[in-house]
């Protein structure tokens, strides 16, 4: 047999990988789409069709009689009246919900900002530092998860409620003379209650992404004359810069909603967050309706930073191939 015959007999291999692609059999795309279906109508009925529920509340009517939501499904007999109420509630001259979104917003500002100054150094440690001690560090910081948030808000309740621990402790230093009722109102007890609340998926997501950095980069600094702050500032930070995005995107977003953090340390009207007028409303006869627009409203805020996030993640994707 001949070398020619040889040839004519081998295989031919693809000439790019895209020839392979294409000659692979069609079933193995219905393949993933049956994979994908389960999830698709998990999706449809947990998300899409509460999501139209609340949008023909929103848009409904009210009985007069009963004070209560009358829910249109057929958009050609959508009212605005709820809509119109909620805007005259946030802008109006007597507004009562105004001031509320601006301290909710100041709130979100400055719980996030300290949650970032506090889990960025502890995830930079770990993930640089911690050694062998690593995976002793790491359960450390998923133990707040083992315990609901409920539990966590109440045992700060019991630290700083009258005759708590925390009075005991500042009383017996001297740094104050009588205990404070600091669930009394304080904006500080909220800002601090969300940051412990939330700061645990933070760190997580912050170590997450420090642990990927190549350390060559780091030494590479190091070895072009950087002192230990040039290279951080020059390398570490502009490499976490996506990572910092995605943590504080996954820590403003509960804040903004949270209504259960004011509800537990403070209860009071002057540190209620956008949140708790939300639930308010939704739980008084009659204003049903215009709780699920906040509801909707604030879903199309928080639209907006998660537009932003994707778009970054997309840019940065294409400039790292």
């Amino acid at each position: 047999m001949t070398a020619t015959s040889h040839q004519a007999r081998a295989p031919r291999m693809p000439d790019q990988p895209g020839e392979a692609r294409r000659d692979e059999p069609q079933h193995s795309k219905l393949f993933y789409v049956l994979l994908a279906l389960p999830g698709m109508i998990w999706l449809v009925l947990l998300f899409i069709v509460p999501f139209y529920a609340v949008l023909a509340i929103a848009m409904g009517q009210l009985d007069r009689l009963f004070e209560s939501p009358i829910a249109v499904w057929n958009p050609l007999g959508w009212s605005s009246s709820n809509v119109i109420n909620v805007w005259h509630d946030l802008v109006g001259s007597t507004s009562f919900a105004g001031p509320i979104v601006w301290r909710t917003i100041w709130y979100v500002a400055v719980a996030s900002l300290l949650s970032l100054l506090i889990a960025y150094p502890t995830a930079y440690f770990v993930a640089r530092f911690a050694g062998r001690r690593k995976g002793l560090f790491l359960i450390l910081l998923i133990a707040p998860f083992w315990i609901s948030y409920m539990m966590r808000m109440l045992a700060w309740i019991d630290l700083l409620q009258t005759s708590g621990y925390v009075n005991k402790a500042l009383t017996s230093i001297g740094i104050i003379s009588t205990p404070v009722n600091w669930l009394g109102g304080y904006s500080f007890t909220v800002i601090l209650g969300l940051v412990y609340g939330y700061i645990p998926y933070l760190i997580l997501v912050l170590y997450a992404g420090l642990d990927r950095i190549d350390p060559a980069l780091i030494e590479a600094g190091r070895d072009l004359g950087l002192s230990r702050v040039r290279t951080f500032v020059h390398v570490t930070l502009p490499l976490s810069r996506q990572t910092i995005l995605t943590g504080m995107l996954i820590t403003v977003l509960p804040m903004i909603g949270d209504y259960f953090t004011n509800q537990l340390m403070s209860g009071a009207a002057s540190t209620s967050m956008i949140g708790n007028l939300i639930q308010g409303q939704l739980g008084t006869p009659g204003l049903e309706g215009q709780g699920a627009v906040l509801s909707l409203a604030l879903l199309l805020v928080l639209l907006v930073p998660m537009i932003y996030y994707v778009v970054a993640t997309n840019r940065t994707g294409r400039e790292a191939s």
